[in-house]
């Protein structure tokens, strides 16, 4: 019987942990608005006032500020996502608030308030919360992350109160402005920092309007954020792809690389790898923005891909990375799915079968036109693969590739290799288009299994005539049974079936706006231009997927994967903020 009792309990304690998760993350929402509203709400935030001139303490960093709502607010998202450091700060401010409110309990001047009771009671119960929910905060941080925390709090807090009192010195309007002293001026900044609930009744010679003193908090809720940022933020990365790595994932790839067209770009140097327990399986991964960022299926024998895929969430739980998938085919996005992952359409993949593809019909008319124009223009194509290519040949390919690229940066993550020309890439193929001697355009392929090729590149001269590419794919196809191609998998079309279906006869008001959302944005990211080129060759669509965890993370993700594609920019910080803390680790764009 006492065993089984022992279990019962053990199961009891099981079970309030996640409630007590769950309690602690809600408590810090609710703190957070009550803040936030008692910040914009004046009659409301003068009632927190008087509480606090009248009484010991109100709840749980409860202040009546952007201050204090942004830090409750930060800490919650922090707390969501399972940060070990988080739970430590959280105990100890609580727990420290919590002694002082039992000792003041202890005079009866703050025993005769009910709202000191209440403080008392609500913090006793968010740190029972918190000793409840231990085990759920298990995700790791930065060994780094205290010292930097430290320093940025120490040189930001400075910066900020003499900020602060410059502008306080700038905008006193009391009439005895000149006999406050520097000193009192900084105090009276630092408070402001604190909070906008301090009154001015110690500062009787200085006045300041509402719009300063909101600025003041603001900056300092900025610089809270920073230091907690920098003291919870999880780990970069972490080791960066040995060659043994690559070794084992070529030979996956060469048994099972004709399952997913994007399996080769798993090569890609910027990412890390997890394996299944077997190491029949792989998943590749770069960690972005907190977001640990995996791309396509997982390589190797779909029999361990679950073990490969359970290896890969463990990790990112562990170091508080939300798991997100990026173009995920049918059966990869199946198998993230069964592990507890939400699927999300994102557009699909252009494959071209050659065993079906003609140029016959009307549908073909206009690439057939395009076709004929630049042949008679004189262009002609020259394919090889790349080990055929001598080293000064390819030198020139890639100073050309640099030199057409539209942006600073190679863009692509999860459909692109992110470079041109290594040896080890031998077997891909280059599709190169030639106006006389001098070069105009080329194309990249990369493996897919030992009968496809996948696009990996595309560049061409500015002064070059329209319709090269459709002529240049076109003739690779000539040529694909030289090389024993059988199918071709083109370009990403993203939200193919809103454009698709959006322009129809009938279409829904909803899905005209989102058409036309697409379409305005498709000036800055070629959605639409992608689309159209792709349904040129009137390719068999595949859908790709995105797979996630948790719906609040989809911001996150999704700034995450547009910066790993390059269509964002990250700010470049000071060079010892930005700087990698692990030796080997694989630096983050």
């Amino acid at each position: 019987m006492g065993r089984v009792r022992d279990r019962q309990e053990r199961g009891d304690r099981k079970s309030r942990s996640p409630q007590c998760y769950l309690s602690l993350v809600w408590y810090l929402r609710a703190v957070a608005f009550v803040n936030f509203l008692a910040a914009v709400w004046v009659s409301f935030g003068n009632d927190i006032r008087r509480h606090n001139d009248d009484e010991f303490f109100t709840p749980y960093l409860l202040t009546a500020g952007f201050f204090s709502g942004s830090v409750a607010l930060f800490l919650a998202v922090t707390m969501r996502r399972r940060k070990r450091a988080a739970w430590i700060f959280n105990l100890a401010l609580a727990g420290l608030t919590l002694a002082l409110g039992v000792l003041g309990m202890g005079f009866p001047v703050y025993r005769q308030h009910p709202q000191n009771w209440l403080s008392v009671v609500v913090t006793a119960l968010f740190v029972a919360a918190l000793l409840g929910g231990r085990r759920e905060f298990r995700a790791k941080g930065d060994r780094s992350n205290p010292k930097l925390a430290a320093s940025v709090a120490a040189g930001g807090f400075v910066v900020c109160s003499l900020l602060a009192a410059v502008l306080v010195t700038v905008t006193n309007t009391d009439p005895d402005a000149g006999r406050s002293t520097l000193v009192q001026r900084w105090h009276y900044g630092v408070l402001r920092m604190v909070s906008l609930a301090y009154d001015d009744i110690h500062f009787g010679s200085i006045t300041t309007p509402g719009w300063a003193n909101v600025l003041i908090n603001i900056m300092s809720t900025v610089l809270v954020l920073l230091v907690l940022n920098t003291a919870f933020r999880s780990r970069r990365s972490v080791d960066a792809m040995t060659g043994e790595d690559l070794r084992n994932l070529r030979v996956l790839l060469e048994r099972h690389g004709e399952r997913d067209s994007l399996g080769y770009f798993a090569l890609r140097r910027d990412k890390s790898v997890v394996w299944s327990p077997s190491c029949k399986s792989a998943i590749t991964y770069r960690v972005v923005n907190g977001v640990s960022l995996a791309s396509g299926d997982p390589i190797g024998d779909p029999e361990a891909w679950p073990g490969a895929i359970d290896q890969w969430l463990v990790q990112a739980r562990e170091h508080g990375w939300a798991p997100a998938v990026i173009g995920a085919g049918e059966e990869g996005g199946t198998a993230y799915a069964r592990r507890g992952l939400n699927a999300l359409e994102l557009g699909d993949e252009a494959i071209v079968d050659l065993g079906e593809f003609t140029l016959e019909g009307r549908a073909m008319r206009g690439v057939r036109q395009a076709y004929h124009r630049i042949e008679r223009a004189g262009y002609v194509v020259r394919v090889r693969r790349h080990e055929d290519i001598p080293p000064q040949e390819m030198a020139e390919l890639v100073r050309l590739a640099d030199e057409w690229r539209d942006g600073e940066s190679e863009r692509g993550f999860s459909m692109a290799l992110g470079r041109l020309g290594d040896a080890q890439d031998g077997r891909c193929v280059m599709v190169l288009c030639y106006d006389g001697e001098r070069l105009h355009g080329l194309l990249s392929f990369v493996p897919w299994g030992d009968e496809g090729l996948s696009l990996d590149l595309m560049r061409r001269d500015r002064d070059s005539e329209n319709g090269l590419f459709e002529f240049m794919v076109l003739k690779l196809i000539e040529h694909a049974e030289e090389f024993g191609i059988r199918q071709i998998s083109l370009n990403f079309a993203m939200f193919r079936s809103v454009f698709e279906r959006g322009s129809r006869l009938g279409a829904g008001p909803v899905l005209r706006l989102w058409r036309s959302l697409l379409s305005f944005f498709s000036r800055w990211w070629q959605i639409e231009s992608l689309y159209r080129a792709n349904a040129k060759y009137r390719p068999i669509w595949e859908p790709r997927y995105l797979l996630f965890e948790n719906s609040a993370d989809l911001l996150r993700i999704t700034v995450a994967s547009a910066r790993a594609e390059g269509f964002l920019e990250a700010p470049r910080l000071p060079k010892w903020l930005n700087r990698q803390h692990m030796s080997g680790s694989a630096p983050e764009r």
